[in-house]
């Protein structure tokens, strides 16, 4: 199968079964283009990984376009990003359709309490796979990565994590149905074209920004409106970003899906295409290096710290964590692909609904 193909294909699925979040697909990412395919090493993955964290805008994302670059060239940067998101962003647009008609959220927690538990086992097996190549055996890593799991258990933002610990690491490496205002749609992409160029680490810090721009800034939307938008972007499959693609429903229809979606994810794409060629160039400076490991050991203590705060909102039962370990060993044992597990999850809910 051609290299493009390929890229297309794989994010596709990862768009259609990535539940979870950032963290989430970050470890279905790795088990499918490290474990499963390998089209790159651990130690490039995590330099990619790293790379997406420090600069703005989805990070899940653009590690999907840093990957499909690396694979199928500039042209693979585009197919992997669309690929990846427009599953989610169609989701979020006919869940949106449902939300004007209905004037509420559809309801889909019976297939999310299987899911869940699927989720927490695929990161902390992609947390075994990473760690030892993150952490080097290095006690020094070791400390920065608690360090940052430790900083990020007690609220501080990611980026001043990540950045924290690169400059940690290079200074110790000698050690070791309300009507709403009609929205222009030229004003609408470029929200939130600003909102996806500002926001670092994740989606998880997107809510502050979208606040601050929708509600209080312009009041296209109200408080409720933003909390359910991010209900969506939370429990559809793919990057949480696709939020945007709600909103921009929501006040302008197919149009302003499309905006807000494209104006929101811009930013990823066009960051990714100016810094991927630096990438090698960095891990060959000695200084850049370090920084890049620590930058890199903190990104894995990130994803622990979210695992952390998923599993106690994801198994609550004997039966969500019997999922969950089952999971985890099929993971491990088996290497059983993540979209068949999240399948499974999905119909463990659905059976318990009933």
């Amino acid at each position: 199968m051609p290299p493009l193909a390929e890229v297309a294909l794989v994010f596709l699925r990862l768009g259609v079964t990535a539940f979870g979040g950032p963290a989430a697909h970050v470890a279905m990412m790795e088990a499918e283009v490290v474990q499963r395919r390998k089209w790159m090493t651990r130690e490039r993955f995590l330099d990619l990984f790293g790379a997406a964290s420090l600069i703005p805008g989805p990070s899940s994302s653009e590690l999907a376009v840093f990957i499909g670059w690396e694979r199928a060239g500039a042209l693979g940067l585009v197919v992997a990003g669309i690929c990846f998101v427009l599953p989610a962003a169609l989701i979020s647009a006919a869940i949106a359709e449902a939300y004007v008609r209905y004037h509420e959220v559809p309801r889909v927690m019976g297939v999310l309490y299987g899911i869940k538990p699927v989720v927490i086992a695929i990161v902390i097996s992609a947390l075994v796979a990473l760690a030892p190549k993150a952490l080097k055996s290095s006690p020094r890593l070791v400390v920065i990565a608690l360090v940052a799991a430790i900083a990020s258990f007690f609220r501080v933002e990611a980026i001043f994590v990540l950045a924290g610990a690169g400059m940690l690491a290079l200074a110790t490496r000698s050690l070791e149905s309300r009507t709403y205002a009609i929205v222009p749609l030229p004003l609408l992409f470029a929200t939130f074209a600003k909102i996806g160029a500002l926001v670092f680490g994740s989606g998880y810090v997107l809510l502050a920004f979208l606040r601050d721009e929708l509600v209080v800034r312009h009041a296209w939307i109200d408080e409720r409106m933003l909390v359910d938008a991010v209900a969506v972007g939370q429990v559809s499959p793919g990057p949480v970003f696709t939020t945007a693609t709600f909103i921009g429903y929501v006040l302008r229809g197919g149009p302003g899906a499309a905006v807000a979606t494209i104006g929101i994810f811009l930013p990823g794409f066009v960051l990714v295409g100016l810094v991927r060629r630096y990438v090698t160039k960095i891990r060959d400076s000695a200084s850049a290096s370090a920084f890049f490991d620590g930058v890199n050991a903190a990104s894995l203590a990130l994803m622990g710290v979210v695992a952390l705060d998923l599993g106690r909102t994801a198994i609550v039962d004997l039966a969500t964590c019997a999922t969950a370990i089952v999971a985890f060993a099929c993971i491990i044992r088996l290497r059983s692909n993540a979209a068949w597990l999240v399948l499974g999850g999905a119909i463990v809910g659905l059976l318990h609904g009933r």
